[in-house]
């Protein structure tokens, strides 16, 4: 399990539409190539997946509620379940365990991974918050 806490200055409602907008997590998620299903995530639709280097799999929501969200994702020999927290304060914590033969292997490459994460979720964050503002 890894696992990384970051404040974020933002209301958890922006928070959340960063990672609701499941069609635009490639952009944020080097791993992914692309996601194809509905715009709108429901907790159990599956979502086809293209990872990096040519894997297809599938994501879905597993839970969609006020201050957590988790996310599964699989391609064959990988499996990762992760949790993003969102605190009022605008803190976020994200977990994920992975398994399976090819996340043995790629276990390396994902240390730090969640702090990685939090960053370029804040990063979007901000983007979003910057479009709103300037359309305002």
């Amino acid at each position: 399990m890894e696992q990384a806490t970051l404040s974020i200055p933002a209301d958890r409602d922006t928070i959340r539409a960063v990672l609701l907008d499941v069609l635009a997590l490639p952009e944020w998620n080097e791993a992914f190539v692309s996601l194809s299903g509905p715009a709108v995530p429901t907790v159990g639709t599956p979502y086809t997946l293209q990872v990096r280097p040519g894997l297809s799999g599938r994501l879905e929501y597993a839970a969609i509620e006020p201050d957590r969200i988790e996310i599964h994702w699989q391609v064959p020999g990988f499996r990762e379940s992760g949790i993003w927290t969102i605190a009022d304060s605008g803190q976020v914590t994200h977990t994920f365990t992975q398994s399976g033969p090819l996340a043995a292997v790629l276990k390396p490459a994902y240390r730090g991974i969640a702090h990685v994460r939090l960053n370029r979720l804040a990063t979007r964050v901000q983007r979003l918050l910057t479009r709103k503002a300037g359309r305002a």
